[in-house]
């Protein structure tokens, strides 16, 4: 990979470290130019279809979509971008990362570490190997690691609803809708409003039911009756007890190759 006009896209939910990665790879490549820094795997997906950088860094840690769905996805998206995941995992973990076709990063990123890792990058060809990087995101994504003391997911939601506020249990709703700081909850009997902004639910909501597909959109996959494919590569979800689609965009289509 040559060093010049190399583009890069980070991914860190937490921004204190986010902030320093970035200025860690200002002082140690220069001539990166670091295209997005993103908060969240959906808006880190985003930025990679949007720009397909030479290099990636992934927190695998993220609300919604974790590193590893995101690098998933970009295998597809942005086959030739360079994936570099930031963890905090166990040597299970770093083992396999030992074996892949990625580099990695352990938190806290030491100034030597992130030098070899950048040294790494500026000599690969650009092209990456998929069946390794696929039988990587395999091994780990069969032990995702979870927090010690994480909280179960969301039973029950307080919204508004004019005047009137309601208690709607998490199972019944179609999905979420982004509206402004606030979130808009649809039902199969009509919407309310959540005083929380969508990335924030990300964190609490199951994610083997809840999945994000746009930005601004996180359906319950319990109320899909169907998800097609137009010509744009965009998906369309048809709901069960809703008349109204929902889009998915493009890059989140990979995502539901198998429903």
């Amino acid at each position: 990979m040559s060093e010049n006009a190399c583009t890069c896209v980070i991914a860190e939910d937490e921004t204190l470290l986010r902030e320093a990665l970035a200025k860690q790879l200002r002082q140690t490549w220069p001539e990166l130019q670091i295209v997005a820094e993103c908060e969240d795997g959906a808006s880190a997906l985003e930025a990679l279809a949007e720009h397909k950088p030479q290099v990636a860094f992934l927190d695998i840690r993220m609300p919604g979509l974790t590193g590893l769905e995101v690098a998933a996805a970009a295998a597809e998206v942005t086959p030739r971008t360079q994936i570099v995941f930031v963890t905090a995992y166990d040597q299970y973990a770093i083992d396999a990362f030992e074996r892949g076709a990625v580099d990695y990063l352990l938190k806290p990123i030491s100034p030597t570490r992130l030098a070899t890792t950048v040294q790494r990058l500026q000599t690969r060809t650009g092209n990456n190997d998929a069946a390794a990087l696929a039988a990587l995101l395999e091994r780990l994504g069969a032990r995702p690691p979870a927090p010690a003391a994480a909280a179960p997911p969301l039973t029950w939601l307080t919204a508004s609803a004019g005047r009137e506020t309601r208690l709607i249990l998490v199972d019944e709703v179609a999905y979420f809708r982004a509206d402004n700081k606030y979130t808009t909850v649809v039902t199969a009997e009509g919407e309310a409003l959540l005083r929380t902004p969508i990335r924030e639910l990300l964190a609490v909501l199951d994610p083997s039911t809840f999945k994000q597909i746009h930005r601004s959109t996180i359906v319950n996959l319990k109320a899909i009756a169907g998800v097609v494919r137009d010509d744009t590569g965009r998906g369309i979800v048809r709901l069960k007890s809703r008349p109204e689609t929902l889009t998915v965009s493009a890059p989140y289509m990979t995502l539901f190759r198998h429903m």
